[in-house]
């Protein structure tokens, strides 16, 4: 039950916000209602094209509520009170929602969840690209029990292929796309126990550059993964944790090189300027490492050096265009996740709404009538935010009440747990002493640790262009490569599509139905 001082102060401030005029006209809920509608009957008439192209956006621990919460940030950035703004996700025709536990997790980890997602078996905690028969560090678990991604399966069938993260290239999600490995931080040689090197098993920058070697856009981080031990960082020459790591001498960006045709254009580079000085039309095969590890987060990003996800993204889908058969993206905004491990609640939602941009990017460069657009999370965290916060209260301002119980301010972000857990004199800090709006400030936590964890709750799937409405309704997370490979005419499903060929028909749908009438001689 909620006091009466509680009742009082919410009351007061509520009053006291402010609500936009139209708001207050009985007409204005019900035209957009209307118009709601209106949109939605439009959608009775299915999109059932062959996807030539599949762009799958992943947020790295972009759950419910830090969906709900970007948007009203994203609102806020443009002076309006945030709630009622709609994020290019929010715009999508379809969602669903995706179960994300691992086979041996409840609450799942980002390999687990990237092998579902990307090849379509659910798979162990911390480990990529392999069956639940392969156990995390058991490097002897892995032959045989190997699985292939979406990616690979667009390679197969001629289509050209991206991968865009701000984390390393060689982290838990991108390498689900290419890799197979018993442990999803062997980022190199140098992270692997001598056990696993001497069964055979190779690092995860290794089968970058190796297991599928015509990749043709590959950005984010990871630069020290690809050099010898040692080897002194372009940009931070005097940084220790920036040089080489590789045991085995490899310098991975000449393997790289050297795999591509003598009469195709590579490129390798590390900094923005260059990336805005290429001529994507001229360009066949890119490889942009920006950062030693992750890529910096979009709030403290140097323009000069580091490029937005949304400038990659354009001239990943500038790059990829070019082929005729179509192209696979997967665009990973991935330290949305670090930051919420970290507690800091306002760089995880710039990191979402940075990647709202890049979806409003993809968007503008491609037709819904030939591209599938899916936007999803691997996994959710403990974050929320309440309080019973009035109308255009800051995303991260305060709650408009103090504690009942021990008479403090508290934010309207909290964590579940994580590194905000403070007591000072013995009680829980008083946050009017902080500067909460500071862009590392870590929003308190109820269980302390040092690094905040996943939520086990189901996360949501945005779906636009062909065959968007297969996903509907509540899913496991390894059915989404399945809809993105039905609809794209790739991987093993593609009976419906052997049989568009045949009927010139540029879509699958309708296909089924002449297939069925082709014996009983209706067409003819």
């Amino acid at each position: 039950m909620i006091s009466p001082f509680l009742v009082l102060a919410i009351g007061t401030c509520l009053t006291n916000s402010l609500v936009p005029e139209k708001e207050k006209d009985p007409k204005y809920w019900r035209a957009q209602a209307q118009q709601t509608l209106q949109n939605a009957l439009r959608l009775q008439k299915l999109n059932t094209n062959v996807a030539k192209n599949v762009i799958m956006f992943l947020g790295d621990g972009m759950g419910v509520s830090t969906v709900t919460a970007a948007r009203i940030l994203k609102g806020q950035l443009h002076n309006s009170p945030g709630e009622e703004s709609r994020l290019e996700m929010d715009k999508f025709p379809f969602v669903a929602l995706s179960k994300t536990y691992n086979t041996n997790a409840q609450v799942p980890d980002s390999a687990g969840t990237a092998t579902a997602y990307l090849c379509g078996v659910k798979a162990n905690e911390g480990t990529v690209g392999v069956s639940a028969a392969t156990q995390r560090t058991q490097c002897n678990t892995t032959q045989g029990n190997e699985v292939t991604s979406i990616l690979h399966w667009a390679k197969e069938a001629g289509k050209s292929v991206g991968i865009v993260t701000t984390t390393r290239v060689n982290h838990a999600t991108p390498s689900a796309a290419y890799a197979h490995s018993a442990d999803r931080d062997w980022y190199s040689d140098n992270e692997m126990p001598s056990e696993a090197l001497s069964q055979g098993c190779k690092d995860i920058a290794y089968q970058l550059m190796h297991n599928i070697k015509d990749i043709e856009v590959i950005m984010g981080g990871g630069r020290k993964y690809m050099f010898p031990k040692n080897r002194t960082d372009v940009e931070y020459e005097m940084d220790e944790k920036a040089k080489g790591t590789r045991l085995d001498g490899l310098n991975l960006i000449d393997i790289w090189k050297s795999f591509k045709p003598r009469h195709k254009h590579s490129h390798y580079i590390w900094n923005r300027t260059e990336l805005l000085t290429l001529d994507p039309y001229t360009v066949d095969y890119l490889l942009g490492l920006f950062e030693p590890g992750d890529m910096q987060y979009e709030l403290n990003r140097n323009n000069v050096t580091d490029p937005s996800l949304s400038e990659m993204v354009e001239m990943a889908i500038k790059i990829l265009s070019k082929n005729p058969k179509g192209f696979f993206l997967l665009v990973e905004g991935g330290r949305i996740d670090h930051g919420h491990h970290e507690g800091k609640a306002k760089q995880a939602l710039h990191e979402v709404v940075e990647m709202d941009r890049a979806i409003g990017q993809a968007g503008n460069m491609t037709s819904q009538e030939d591209t599938l657009t899916v936007v999803t999370a691997d996994h959710s965290h403990v974050f929320t935010f309440g309080g019973y916060t009035p109308r255009g209260n800051s995303i991260f301002g305060l709650a408009p009440m103090v504690s009942d119980t021990d008479k403090k301010p508290f934010t309207a972000i909290l964590y579940g747990n994580g590194p905000g857990y403070k007591v000072v004199g013995g009680e829980r800090e008083n946050v009017s002493m902080v500067d909460y709006a500071h862009n590392n400030y870590q929003a308190q936590s109820a269980v302390p640790l040092r690094h905040e964890t996943h939520g086990g709750e189901d996360v949501a799937v945005f779906a636009k262009g062909p065959m968007a409405h297969l996903l509907h309704g509540v899913h496991e997370q390894n059915y989404i490569p399945h809809v993105m490979a039905y609809a794209a005419c790739i991987g093993a499903n593609r009976d419906h599509c052997a049989s568009a060929s045949l009927a010139g028909s540029p879509s699958p749908g309708p296909l089924l139905l002449l297939l069925a009438l082709l014996p009983l001689g209706i067409l003819f």
